[in-house]
């Protein structure tokens, strides 16, 4: 099982918008779906309470880095593609 990195920038955001490294970690491992952004990005979704959760991260050989996190009312918007 890869080992889960959080930058700084992650850490900033999840503390901003309430959202644990916990879930976060839970939802990487175990989420409703993965839309690729770009060519080495992912983005990890869950559906929780009404609300989906993103995780953003690069997958690397041996290890995910997340990237960022947030949570969206926006549920059509992004389960549409």
């Amino acid at each position: 099982m890869k080992q889960i990195i959080f930058i700084q920038h992650a850490l900033d955001r999840l503390k901003e918008r309430g959202i644990s490294k916990e879930l976060v970690i839970k939802i990487i491992r175990n989420p409703d779906g993965v839309d690729p952004e770009i060519a080495t990005r992912n983005i990890a979704y869950k559906l929780i309470e009404g609300k989906l959760i993103r995780i953003v991260y690069d997958e690397e050989e041996e290890s995910i880095v997340v990237i960022s996190a947030y949570s969206t009312s926006k549920v059509r918007k992004y389960l549409r593609r």
